[in-house]
């Protein structure tokens, strides 16, 4: 038997988080944490990988206020952020397919982060979490 061959790298894993803006902020949390028992203080949804069960990840999810400027220049009023297996390899591919990347990376202890748009101009944010640490 043959070794299954790797994917390749430059995958959406899954989503990573899911932000939209309201007029009112507090007032539409308070709406989600009441109804849908989302919390308002940046919940976040645990889940295991199903290629790497071990792994766990989770989606993010939060209301900006309408007048933030996080997802600028895009003009839609949300932005899903998406979890990326190599963020440069991902990078490297949509950009030889002449997908618009925004030239600003950020890199955090929680990860690496890009952005890049959709043919509608929607703001997409692509995030590497940091690599597991194998004890």
């Amino acid at each position: 038997m043959g070794m299954a061959e790797a994917p390749e790298r430059g995958r959406i894993l899954g989503i990573g988080g899911v932000f939209f803006k309201s007029a009112d902020k507090n007032r539409l949390s308070a709406w989600y944490g009441e109804h849908l028992g989302i919390k308002p203080d940046g919940p976040t949804f645990a889940w295991l990988s199903r290629e790497n069960p071990p792994r766990e990840h989770f989606t993010a999810w939060s209301v900006f206020p309408s007048d933030s400027k996080y997802f600028d220049p895009s003009a839609a009023p949300f932005m899903i952020n998406y979890i990326v297996d190599d963020l440069d390899a991902m990078l490297t591919k949509l950009g030889a397919h002449g997908v618009r990347i925004d030239a600003k990376r950020e890199d955090y202890e929680y990860g690496r982060f890009a952005w890049i748009y959709d043919p509608d101009g929607n703001k997409i944010e692509l995030w590497q979490p940091p690599a597991r640490k194998v004890s």
